[in-house]
């Protein structure tokens, strides 16, 4: 056997030694240098509405976006106490809207510590009229929030869920239209009206949802703010905006 052969066996057999070494002292993957970001939570300016919106999987866009923007947009008015939003849902990961976009929560109602809620907003999801219903810690969240809260209004079958909660026991609510047969049987013992777009009573503010969304929340700025306000929040959206043209019923402020 030559020197040079022998040479060149040794080199390889030392190469892979210390490929093996420096695999065995190289951090597995799940234990690398990747480091796990802390949680950002939204800045909430002081001296404002903390509104709050309940989102899972499944939320309907419209009835989450309408009136997020509305009160969104109550941050470049002046001379208003003007509207802190943030979603919050029962987990950490990005939840999927039923159109397929997906939302990444501010709050974990399960393990955050969540801000006082001046007003919480129920957007409809696809299983409000069924399984969410079933979620008892779900339910339990909204019945907190709602004994500090100034507000609670809710989007199409987001309904559901505030009766669920015991919420509209003692008001006078509506829901989507085509569901308000299904929630007078659901819940027999509530007064739920038809052909109006929303119901204002008392603390509680429930609408048929869908584009109509965008009037719920335009009631609730102008009930707020006035009706100057009101309208140039709509117009900012392209929406004329006139109280009177729009089917509601108003029981109690």
């Amino acid at each position: 056997m030559s020197t040079k052969f022998l040479v060149f066996i040794s080199l390889v057999l030392l190469s892979c030694s210390n490929e093996k070494k420096e695999q065995q002292l190289a951090p597995k993957k799940e234990e690398s240098d990747i480091s796990i970001k802390e949680k950002k939570f939204p800045v909430l300016a002081p001296n404002r509405y903390n509104v709050a919106f309940l989102i899972m999987d499944g939320t309907y866009n419209t009835e989450f976006t309408a009136p997020f923007d509305i009160f969104q947009h109550t941050q470049y008015r002046e001379n208003i106490k003007q509207m802190n939003v943030f979603t919050v849902a029962n987990t950490d990961e990005p939840i999927t809207t039923f159109e397929g976009v997906r939302i990444l929560p501010d709050y974990n109602y399960m393990t955050d510590s969540i801000p006082k809620i001046d007003i919480l907003v129920v957007p409809s999801a696809e299983h409000h009229l069924d399984t969410d219903l079933e979620d008892q810690k779900m339910i339990n969240f909204v019945k907190t929030v709602d004994k500090t809260a100034l507000y609670v209004t809710s989007h199409c079958d987001g309904a559901f869920v505030l009766a669920k909660a015991g919420l509209l026991d003692n008001s006078v609510s509506t829901t989507f239209p085509s569901d308000i047969d299904k929630m007078k049987d659901m819940f027999p013992n509530l007064d739920i009206k038809k052909e109006v777009l929303f119901v204002h009573d008392g603390k509680y503010i429930t609408s048929a949802g869908g584009a109509k969304s965008f009037e719920a929340a335009l009631y609730l700025c102008e009930f707020l703010y006035g009706e100057d306000i009101a309208k140039s929040l709509a117009g900012g959206l392209v929406i004329d905006w006139k109280l009177k043209d729009v089917p509601h019923l108003i029981i109690r402020k």
